[in-house]
């Protein structure tokens, strides 16, 4: 298949609002790749499959944005297949060691240069993780199970088993019916040793509306419809500390230890510290979800920083090294379930019964937890936990099994929310579907000793009405163009969520926001008003 077919559907999922139709668009690619009689066929639709989600199939390629600003002219008529272009990407994977940058900016410019002009705006998007088609894995997994024509449950579950929706798609689209295709879905089957995609929380403002989206909350009419002069209280729910760790995925096989994280990426030879806590535990066969973190000698977490660093990829740093760093900085692991355990698969056992089994298996590693039907106890239990340096709380149904690979209706998770008044100081131009307008902000605080201390960047939370608003608004404000990043005057205020504030060798002020996004541009308050860096450095103390 094209590239430019899949080009040409990617624009037609960014131009409608209805997940129906972004649905029966991939669906209806995804038919055409399948059809295909050539071998290569099998191959496409995995690629289809991660293209149209907006993901490489290859994790890192080497290749940035400031490598591709300067693109060969377009070609004028599309060529490029899907194994060609995946090919390309491969290639460039593959690279390293002396010369490498030199190599990949020359397999780079000749796959853009082969690329149409559409098709160039389609593969930067990809490159840089900004392909903003509305098209989220979900929606992806629900065109395979509509092409396919079997239930989307039977897609989720086999894509939560499998870690990944590609060879999913090419077992349910290569089946001669649908029935052979729900045949193929049910091979895939939890295997220990190959991650399973996490199950995720929904977010909740507070921990009485976490309680009203599990329907847990206490009945309407206080004592009297409770039918007791105690408090009222609701269904009983599991509150688990939330920690400000790396999500972990512990697979153990007698003693063959692996260790994933959230995305997926085998991480085991970074931990020991994991793999020799897990197998000091009972079991033989085992697999467990949890978080790990870096804390001090008074059970405090350390600043999350330290805990990416153990996780982040080695680069160039040698095995000894790798070793005087985890003696540095020791993780500690915490599991708040289990998935298996002796050859019993738990997915879908209540949460109550995997939390039995995780009691007795994990002992010290558990997460803590308060099991209540009491708001007030619940709400008083996420007080706690913020005033010692935790997250916030996950709020989890016990009737619940492992929804994983989404945001299932049984796991609600509630931090605090930090907003700050910060200015924009300068503003990069966007790429892929946000071509032609001006994207990701550079925020400031007030330093009150004149000027601004940048604490960080944002494109999240921009609707397409934000960026064509901000495009005009920072024009006007414009100071000078380098061609990437459009400097600005600094007096347009913003209003920024953020999650928490790490500590940064990159930012003068010693501080970067974490998770920043955008709650609304302040039209009603000058840079005179915008917070100040003495009051971000509050925070972070």
């Amino acid at each position: 298949m094209l590239l430019a077919e899949v080009a040409a559907t990617s624009d037609a999922v960014a131009a409608t609002r209805s997940r129906l139709a972004k649905r029966a668009a991939i669906a209806d690619l995804l038919r055409r790749v399948a059809d295909d009689a050539r071998d290569a066929a099998r191959d496409e639709i995995e690629i289809a499959v991660a293209y149209l989600a907006g993901e490489l199939r290859q994790r890192r390629t080497g290749l940035g944005w400031r490598s591709l600003r300067d693109l060969p002219s377009p070609a004028q008529a599309p060529s490029l297949t899907l194994t060609d272009v995946d090919a390309a990407f491969a290639r460039m994977a593959g690279l390293s060691g002396p010369g490498s940058a030199t190599a990949r900016q020359a397999e780079a410019a000749t796959l853009f240069g082969a690329a149409t002009a559409r098709e160039q705006a389609l593969l930067a998007g990809l490159v840089s993780g900004e392909l903003r088609q509305g098209a989220l894995d979900s929606v992806v997994v629900d065109a395979v199970a509509e092409a396919a024509g079997v239930p989307a449950d039977a897609v989720r579950r086999a894509v939560m088993l499998a870690g990944a929706t590609g060879p999913v798609a090419r077992a349910a689209l290569t089946a001669a019916s649908p029935e052979a295709a729900l045949d193929a879905l049910a091979t895939f089957r939890l295997t220990v040793g190959r991650p399973v995609r996490p199950m995720l929380a929904q977010s909740a403002p507070d921990v009485a509306a976490a309680l009203d989206k599990l329907g847990a909350a206490p009945p309407p009419g206080g004592d009297e419809a409770a039918g007791t002069g105690d408090a009222p209280s609701g269904t009983p729910v599991a509150v688990d500390v939330k920690l400000d760790g790396i999500r972990v995925q512990v697979h153990r096989d007698g003693d063959d230890v692996r260790v994933f994280t959230r995305s997926l990426d085998d991480v085991t030879e970074r931990v020991p510290e994991i793999v020799a806590a897990v197998r000091d535990l009972g079991p033989r066969t085992l697999v467990l979800d949890g978080e790990a973190l870096v804390v001090g000698p008074d059970g405090v977490p350390r600043p999350f920083q330290e805990t990416a660093a153990r996780s982040a990829t080695q680069g160039e740093r040698s095995a000894a090294q790798e070793a005087e760093l985890a003696a540095a900085l020791e993780l500690s692991p915490f599991f708040f379930d289990v998935l298996h355990v002796d050859g019993r698969d738990l997915l879908d056992e209540p949460l109550r019964d995997r939390l039995a089994v995780l009691d007795d298996v994990t002992g010290r590693h558990a997460v803590r937890r308060l099991v209540t039907g009491d708001p007030d106890a619940a709400t008083t239990f996420f007080e706690s936990a913020v005033a010692e340096g935790q997250e916030g709380v996950v709020v989890k149904s016990l009737d619940a099994p492992y929804a994983a690979g989404r945001r299932g209706a049984g796991w609600v998770k509630v931090k605090p929310r930090h907003t700050l008044d910060l200015v924009v100081l300068a503003v990069e131009k966007g790429s892929g579907r946000r071509s032609g307008w001006l994207s990701n902000i550079w925020l400031g605080a007030r330093d009150p000793d004149g000027g601004f201390v940048m604490l960080g960047k944002t494109f999240k939370g921009m609707t397409d009405e934000m960026l064509q608003w901000q495009t005009r608004r920072f024009r006007e404000l414009q100071t000078s163009d380098d061609g990437y990043v459009v400097h600005v005057r600094p007096e347009q205020v913003v209003e920024i969520a953020f999650d928490g504030l790490q500590r940064s060798t990159r930012y003068p002020g010693g501080l970067a926001l974490r998770f920043a996004r955008v709650v609304r541009y302040r039209d009603d308050k000058t840079a005179a008003e915008a917070d100040t860096i003495e009051t971000v450095r509050a925070l972070a103390t």
